[in-house]
Parts: structure tokens; C-alpha cells; sequence
């Protein structure tokens, strides 16, 4: 085994990893050998990358002499036989468009064992989880370029409490959020019992998203693929200018007592139409755009992912589709009018754009995307936001009972978060908010937001 010391000043402890020589996991029968193509929404410059995800468990009595990496990476094997696609290998052909070539070359996987415990992450842990980058293995090159490369990276470290980690690494083009849920499922129904077969089959049919052959003129700006107008004078974006080792991470929780504060700044009829991912993400982008000062003449933008199943609104995609189902609706403002306007300013522009999201919505953006060679979307003065609680990163049990954490592994991008489900130190269950900003904007932020809650129990961890 390879060793690896990490020292960890959140938990303040230096511990040690040893990882063993990676492996490659194959379906544990006979699998077709074909190609697939990925959907318009799949194979976007915006989810070619692999997104992060770990698990942290505690150790069970009743499951002593059984080796969780053994148990998981033989349900793996089988969960392939129905996920194959996993298993296969990116191509690209002309005009950027990827599909797999279902070769069963395998997914990595890789045993580790780390001298730490689970206590040690705290009991509620937040983002980042610390020495996060010890309980991943991934891919060298974590550029655009994700073809010719596993799809998948595992590694399962063992803690000397008899607790486990569950790390992965995920190609964000074959799966979405709801998707990576549904193949752990999957896997984990497998560890539980070898016997059975995924309770929830897959369903590939990436041709229901793909764009029109013929198509029309459409009705959306889609300013989630184009750039914000930029006097001359003013033609940078502090966040992404600014040096990592000056950006803070923090983490923010919002309970009932944090959502009843923020609703008393709405108007009565407002505060039961508004749902608490609206509130939360209006309070945030407000205080977030205060704290980053910018100039009052520029556009700022919140962009944020909707899930493209929900059936009211969007055409219908089978249960056990796992592929990306997904729009990115955007709410903008000018910085001058959003700072000085009262919250309800804000949580508008929020319901406007979710609202503009819908199958037409979907279908234009397609279209768009094939006909401007996929593009990368915007992130200049843009804040974006992916709600996670309802994804059930956190009810994944491979026979070990729930973890004490799931989800992201690794610190926010700077100009994004994750709505998850979390806990505050007195066990009260709400919403956690992670944010990274520079140090001065943190500053600024924590005194807006906590002007917003007028409330001495607004909870903040401090990450």
C-alpha cells in the first residue's frame, strides 16, 4: 500500500492513508458491446468534469469480520451488469457530440486504510470535509477532456474505529445528482444483499433529450450561455480574480427559526407562496452581492439547476432515466438596484426565472447548445446554486446504517453552493448553505445575512 499523511487542522490531527494498487471493476457478467450516444443536455462543456461525492460511516458491531471494501466493490461488479454503459469509455465525434463505447473496460476502484475515526469529522460534518483529497482517487487530469478514461474512480478507506469512507469520483456527463443517487442505490441494494436485482432498473433513453432537427426561433434570451454586458472600465469578476489562498469557505445554517426571520421581510401574501429553497437562495444572492460590492451599474446573476423530471412542467422521462435532466433558468439584476432593494426584490426575480423553466424552456436550450458547439455556461458575476437535500446523497446504506454525512466531498467552487440537508450543534435538522468568498466579502456577508435573520440563534459554521 501507498502512504499518504494528511494533517488536518479542522480536527487538528495529522493522520495517515495507505492506499492499496487500484483496480479495475468489470460487470460481473457479460455485457453488450455497443455504442450509445449521450443526450444534448448530457455531453454540454458545463458537465464535462467529475464531480466529487463521499460517505462517511460508522462502524457496526453486527457487521465485524465483514470487510466493507470486499462488500462494496463485489456489489459494484454486479450493479455494472445493470449500469454497464459506467463501465464503458467516452468518444467524441464530430461536432463535440460523446457517446460511450460500452466496452466493459471497467471502473477504478481502490482499498484504503486511514489511522483516523469517524468522530473525528465532527458530528455533522460540513464542507469541505476535511483531508477530503485523501479519501478520493481520481483521474490525473481533471481538465474538459474526459474521453478515453474511466468514468468512475472509487476508493473505500477503512478507519481504525471500524468505520469506513465511501469516496467517488464521477464522469458529471453520464450522470446528474438524481442519477449518481440511483446507481449508489443500486450498488448498495446489492452490499445488502447479494441475492437481489436494483429495485429501480435503468433506463437509458438519452434520444428523448436531443435537440430539434428543424429548430424554430426561439423565445428564451438562455443568459445562462451568454455573458453579462461589461463597461470597459470595470472588466473583471473579483471571484474569479482573486488568489485561492484569500478565499474563505464557511458554511451557513438556515432552521425553522432562520426561515420564520427571513419570511417576516416578505409581504403576508408572499411569505406562503415562497418555498424555503426561493427564500434562501434570494437572502443569499442579495447578502452575496452587498458583500462583494460591486459596482452599482453592473449585471450580477443568479443561475441555478432545475430537475427536468418534474413532471408538471416538463415532457416525460421514465423512472430510472439517470442521465443529466437539467436546466440552468438565470435571475438577473443590476448590483446597484439589487443591494438597495428590499429582499422581496430579490425572491421575485428567483420565482420568475424558476418559472421560465419549463419543457419549451428545455427544448430551446438543446437547440442552443448544438448550435453553438455546446458551450460552457456563464459564470462571470454569476452565483450558482444546485439544491441537494431531496437528492438522498445521505440515505445511501451499503449495510452500515445511514452515514453521519453525504455529499460533496471537496470545498465549493468559488462562485457556487450546494443547498444540503445538515444539522446544527443542537441536532436541529434544516438546511446547510457552504459559500466561499474573499476574506473581506465573508466579512461583509456575515453581517448582511445576520441583519436579515435579526435573530441571536442564527447558527454559522465556521469551515
Amino acid at each position: 500500500m501507498a502512504s499518504h499523511k494528511t494533517h488536518l487542522p479542522y480536527i487538528g490531527k495529522t493522520f495517515t492513508i495507505q492506499r492499496a494498487k487500484p483496480l479495475l471493476v468489470v460487470p460481473a457478467e457479460p455485457t453488450p458491446y455497443e455504442f450509445k450516444s449521450l443526450s444534448d443536455i448530457d455531453d454540454q462543456d458545463g458537465l464535462r468534469f467529475y464531480a466529487t461525492g463521499i460517505h462517511l460511516y460508522k462502524g457496526d458491531p453486527s457487521k465485524e469480520g465483514q470487510d466493507p471494501a470486499r462488500v462494496i466493490r463485489d456489489a459494484l461488479a454486479k450493479a455494472l451488469v445493470y449500469y454497464y454503459p459506467i463501465a464503458g469509455r467516452l468518444r467524441e465525434e464530430a461536432g463535440k457530440k460523446l457517446m460511450v463505447e460500452c466496452n466493459s473496460e471497467g471502473v477504478v476502484f481502490v482499498e484504503a486504510e486511514a489511522d483516523a475515526r469517524v468522530e473525528d469529522f465532527g458530528e455533522a460534518p460540513v464542507l469541505p470535509i476535511p483531508g477530503a483529497e485523501k479519501l478520493l482517487y481520481g483521474p490525473e487530469d481533471y481538465g474538459h477532456d474526459v474521453t478515453n478514461k474511466p468514468l468512475l474512480y472509487i476508493q473505500v478507506t477503512r478507519f481504525k474505529c471500524g468505520g469506513f469512507s465511501f469516496g467517488l469520483q464521477i464522469c458529471h456527463v453520464i450522470a446528474d445528482a438524481p442519477g449518481v443517487v440511483q446507481f449508489l442505490a443500486a450498488v448498495a441494494e446489492l452490499a445488502r444483499d447479494s441475492t437481489c436485482s436494483p429495485s429501480v432498473k435503468p433506463a437509458w433513453d438519452r434520444h428523448l433529450l436531443l435537440a430539434s432537427s428543424t429548430p424554430k426561433k426561439s423565445q428564451f434570451s438562455h443568459l445562462e450561455y451568454h455573458e453579462p454586458d461589461t463597461p470597459n472600465d470595470t472588466a473583471y469578476d473579483i471571484m474569479l480574480t482573486t488568489p485561492s489562498e484569500e478565499m474563505i469557505n464557511q458554511s451557513f445554517f438556515f432552521g425553522p427559526k432562520q426561515l420564520l426571520a427571513l419570511r417576516k421581510h416578505l409581504p403576508l401574501q408572499m411569505r406562503a407562496k415562497a418555498t424555503n429553497f426561493e427564500v434562501i437562495t434570494a437572502a443569499v444572492w442579495q447578502s452575496r452581492a452587498i458583500a462583494l460590492d460591486y459596482s452599482s451599474n453592473l449585471e450580477i446573476r443568479v443561475l441555478f439547476v432545475v430537475n427536468a423530471r418534474a413532471k408538471r412542467r416538463f415532457r416525460e422521462i421514465p423512472e430510472g432515466y439517470y442521465g443529466n435532466a437539467l436546466v440552468f433558468p438565470v435571475a438577473c439584476a443590476t448590483s446597484g438596484k439589487l443591494k438597495e432593494a428590499p429582499l422581496t426584490y430579490a425572491l421575485e426575480l428567483v420565482r420568475q426565472a424558476k418559472e421560465m423553466a419549463t419543457d419549451e424552456f428545455l427544448q430551446s436550450a438543446m437547440d442552443l447548445l448544438v448550435a453553438h458547439d455546446r458551450p460552457h455556461f456563464v459564470d462571470t458575476r454569476t452565483y450558482l446554486v444546485s439544491d441537494i437535500t431531496r437528492a438522498g446523497l445521505d440515505a445511501v446504506d451499503f449495510g452500515w446504517g445511514g452515514g453521519v454525512y453525504g455529499g460533496p466531498a471537496t470545498a465549493v467552487p468559488a462562485a457556487a453552493s450546494f443547498f444540503m440537508k445538515g444539522r446544527n450543534e443542537r441536532g436541529e435538522e434544516g438546511v446547510v448553505v457552504p459559500l466561499c468568498l474573499p476574506e473581506f466579502a465573508m466579512k461583509r456577508f456575515v453581517v448582511e445575512i445576520e441583519g436579515l435573520m435579526q435573530d441571536p440563534d442564527f447558527d454559522i459554521y465556521a469551515c
